[in-house]
C-alpha cells in the first residue's frame, strides 16, 4: 500500500484498520453514501453518467477508454435483461492492484457496480474473478452477503423502487478471459475465447444482451466520484486523465508493492515512493503497463509522468498500471525470453498468426538466449511480430508482438552480442549477485 505522502489517495484511503473488507468499516469511511445521494436526490440517469464523462475517468484495466462515454453506449431503453460486467481476471505479468481491491475495500467495487447498473438501467451484475487467488472470490461473496442483508442489493434498494443483482463468478485463470468477450463466453459456461467484434458488447454482450464491461478499478472509483463530482476528480489528475490511479511496482526496488499516484504524478516520484532502486543499482528499462507493454529505456522514462498520453507519446502504455522496473543486472534477453513465453503458453490458439506466431517468436528468442542464435534472427523476428500485429480476433496477438519489438529497438545491441559471442552481455556474477527474477542460464 501507499507509504506515508501527502498525495491524495482515494482507493486505498483509510485500509490501514481492521476488518476494512467489511461492510462496518466501509460504511464509516462513508461507504454507500454515493448510491444513497443518488437514490435520495432523485438523480436521473443522465446526470449520473455526465458525472462520470466530467471526471475524465478512464478505463482502468487497460485500454483507458473514458468510462462515461462508454456507459453512454448502452441502449438504456431496452426493454429485457442488460448487464454490468466486472473484469476481475488480472492475470497479466506484473498486475496485482485489484486483487488488493478486493481482499481489502471489496465493497467499494459492489457499490461501484450498483451505480454503473443504475446509470444504463441494468438489473444484473457479473464480477468475474480471477480464479488462482481462491480467497478474494469467497471475500467477495462475503461482501455481496453484507450488502443484501443491509438492503443495498436485490428488491427495491434502499426502498427506493431501483432493483440489482450482483453475482461473483470464478473464473479458473486463463489469461484470455482477462479479454472481455472471451470473458463474456466464459460466464456463459463456454470455452474462453474471443468473439468477433462487431457486434461489441453494449448491443449482444452476455447472453446476447447489451452489456457494459469495466475493471475493477474503474467501478471503485465511482463512489467518490458520485459523492464529491466529477470536476473534483478530474482536478486530482490532469484533463484527459482524471484523477488517481493505482499502480502496482514490481522487480528491482527496495519496496515493491500497490500505490496510488494521482495521474501526471512523473514516474521519478513512484521511483521514489518505492525507496528506489534495489541495491543502489542503476536503473536499466521499464516496463510501464503491463508485460504485453513495450519496455522503455531509463532515459526516456525518467523523463515522463505516470499518465495514459505522456506514456503514449513516449512510445508504450500505461495499460493496467502494472510498472515492470528492471535494472543494469537484468539480460533483457533472458527477459524477453519469459515473456515471450508467457504468450506462448496462454495463446488460445483460435488465430493463426497468434496460435503459431508466438511459438515463433519464443522458439527464437530461446535460441538466441541458449547461445544459438543466427545473425538474421533479429530481422525476422521483427518481421514476425509485425505480423501478427493487428492480424488477430483479440489483442493477445499484440501483447506477444510488442515486447519483441520494443526490446530489439532499444536494445538491440545486446541481442547481438549473444548472437555474435553466444553469451550474455551483463556479466554472470553481476546478474546473480543483482537480481532474483532472472535465473541464469549456462548460455549467460
Amino acid at each position: 500500500m501507499n507509504a506515508a505522502t501527502e498525495l491524495p489517495v482515494i482507493l486505498l484511503a483509510g485500509l490501514d484498520g481492521d476488518r476494512t473488507w467489511g461492510l462496518a468499516d466501509y460504511v464509516r469511511r462513508g461507504g454507500y453514501a454515493a448510491l444513497r445521494k443518488i437514490l435520495e436526490t432523485g438523480m436521473t440517469q443522465e446526470q449520473v453518467i455526465a458525472e462520470v464523462k466530467k471526471s475524465d475517468l478512464r478505463g482502468r484495466g487497460g485500454a483507458g477508454f473514458p468510462t462515461g462515454l462508454k456507459w453512454s453506449f448502452m441502449p438504456r431503453q431496452f426493454p429485457m435483461d442488460k448487464y454490468v460486467v466486472c473484469n476481475s481476471d488480472e492475470g497479466e505479468p506484473g498486475t496485482f492492484k485489484d486483487r488488493d481491491l478486493l481482499r481489502y475495500n471489496p465493497h467499494m467495487v459492489i457499490e461501484g457496480m450498483i451505480i454503473a447498473g443504475y446509470a444504463m438501467g441494468c438489473s444484473r451484475g457479473y464480477n468475474y474473478i480471477h480464479g488462482e487467488v481462491w480467497t478474494l472470490y469467497t471475500r467477495f461473496e462475503e461482501a455481496l452477503a453484507e450488502a443484501r442483508a443491509a438492503g443495498f442489493l436485490g428488491k427495491d434498494i434502499m426502498g427506493k423502487g431501483f432493483d440489482f443483482e450482483l453475482f461473483a463468478h470464478h473464473g479458473w485463470g486463463a489469461y484470455i478471459c482477462g479479454e472481455e468477450t472471451a470473458l463474456l463466453e466464459s460466464i456463459e459456461g463456454k470455452k474462453g475465447q474471443p468473439r468477433f467484434k462487431p457486434p461489441f458488447p453494449a448491443s449482444h454482450g452476455l447472453y446476447g444482451k447489451p452489456t457494459t464491461i469495466n475493471n475493477t478499478e474503474t467501478f471503485a472509483a465511482i463512489p467518490w466520484i458520485i459523492a464529491n463530482g466529477g470536476e473534483q476528480f478530474l482536478a486530482l489528475g490532469k484533463p484527459n486523465n482524471g484523477g488517481t490511479k493505482i499502480f502496482s511496482v514490481s522487480g528491482h526496488v527496495n519496496r515493491p508493492g500497490v500505490y496510488e499516484i494521482p495521474l501526471g504524478t512523473p514516474f521519478a516520484t513512484l521511483l521514489d515512493m518505492c525507496g528506489g532502486m534495489r541495491g543502489g543499482r542503476k536503473l536499466k528499462a521499464v516496463i510501464p503497463g503491463g508485460s504485453s507493454a513495450p519496455v522503455l529505456p531509463a532515459d526516456v522514462m525518467m523523463d515522463c509522468t505516470m499518465d495514459y498520453d505522456a506514456i503514449a507519446k513516449a512510445g508504450s502504455m500505461l495499460g493496467s498500471g502494472a510498472v515492470i522496473v528492471i535494472d543494469e543486472s537484468a539480460c533483457m534477453v533472458k527477459s524477453l525470453e519469459r515473456l515471450s513465453y508467457f504468450y506462448f503458453e496462454e495463446s488460445c490458439g483460435q488465430c493463426t498468426p497468434c496460435r503459431e506466431g508466438t511459438g515463433w517468436l519464443y522458439r527464437m528468442v530461446h535460441r538466441i538466449e541458449h547461445g544459438q542464435g543466427r545473425p538474421d534472427d533479429l530481422d525476422v523476428l521483427d518481421n514476425v511480430a509485425t505480423n501478427i500485429a493487428g492480424r488477430t480476433i483479440c489483442a493477445l496477438g499484440d501483447a506477444a508482438a510488442l515486447p519483441v519489438k520494443s526490446f530489439i529497438k532499444h536494445f538491440r545491441s545486446e541481442f547481438e552480442y549473444h548472437i555474435e559471442h553466444k553469451r550474455c552481455l551483463v556479466p554472470v556474477d553481476v546478474q546473480r549477485e543483482g537480481s532474483r527474477i532472472y535465473v541464469d542460464h549456462a548460455a549467460c
